[in-house]
């Protein structure tokens, strides 16, 4: 299974009006350096969708730091974008992959199938002088028909259940980095360490230069889990557990589900335990 386009083919498909483009450059941190980047040069026909905005809900007690977004109010964004259930999409951001990765959870999330994240981002895309513009496209009419896809996501409710268990239902991957997950350092949330139970699959380790690795690679990372039993992948705030989520279906696994609130919903709830060091 492949998700991902390279440079040269998105290149040829600039004047397809059957494909839509959308930048999703982020920093954390620096909520408005990414659109600032957008303004200043960004792929010709490309729509700006910000990590805080239009692809994560308002922050509150529950939900983590970047909640889904409303369901209707991503649907209206996407039609702004000319995005309806027959368009090619393609996202990308500054290289990494995290946040376009995002995007294409989400869209995947409401039905479209047809979305892909472009390999390198907009980092080889430059480097690979491709044509970049500073206009902004219009925002334009579609009709997109949700199709929910629940078993995508797994709830609060439902990661608890898999905690208090004794014989355990469901995988749970952290793909944070090895320290957060170690609980050897927590730049951000309430308390360090992980969900209890949780193995480690650092995200990043999916992908090489920001080109996703081939799905033999994916089968060898996550060779020792059973690919037809359940998994559960979450990260900080559910962005970057994204691309985790991806590898795990280029993998050939068959139920797979983003944890959307991830470590720092799980915190927000004092009485729940979290441990420390590796399992």
């Amino acid at each position: 299974m492949n998700f991902t386009v390279d440079k040269q083919w998105l290149k040829e498909q600039l004047h397809n009006e059957q494909v839509k483009i959308v930048d999703c450059r982020f920093e954390l941190g620096n909520p408005e350096k990414g659109k600032q980047l957008y303004q200043e040069s960004h792929i010709p026909g490309a729509y700006y969708f910000h990590l805080e905005e239009q692809l994560s809900s308002p922050v509150s007690k529950h939900g983590g730091r970047h909640p889904l977004p409303d369901i209707e109010q991503f649907k209206t964004a996407i039609e702004e974008a000319g995005i309806d259930n027959t368009k090619t999409v393609i996202a990308y951001d500054a290289g990494a992959g995290q946040f376009a990765s995002r995007f294409w959870w989400l869209l995947r999330y409401l039905g479209h199938e047809d979305v892909f994240v472009l390999n390198e981002g907009f980092k080889g895309w430059t480097e690979a002088e491709y044509p970049t513009t500073k206009e902004i496209p219009e925002k334009t009419v579609a009709h997109f028909n949700i199709h929910l896809q629940n078993e995508m996501l797994a709830s609060y409710e439902e990661v608890k259940e898999v905690v208090d268990q004794q014989k355990k239902s469901a995988t749970l991957i952290d793909s944070r980095d090895a320290q957060r997950y170690l609980g050897e350092v927590e730049p951000i949330d309430r308390i360090a360490g992980h969900i209890p139970g949780a193995i480690h699959k650092f995200w990043a380790d999916g992908l090489e230069q920001g080109t996703f690795k081939d799905s033999n690679y994916q089968e060898k990372r996550f060779a020792e889990l059973d690919r037809k039993e359940p998994v559960i992948v979450y990260c900080g705030s559910g962005v970057t557990a994204a691309p985790n989520y991806m590898a795990l279906k280029m993998a050939g696994f068959e139920k797979v589900k983003l944890y959307a609130g991830s470590y720092s919903d799980w915190v927000s709830y004092e009485q729940n335990p979290v441990d420390r060091g590796s399992n």
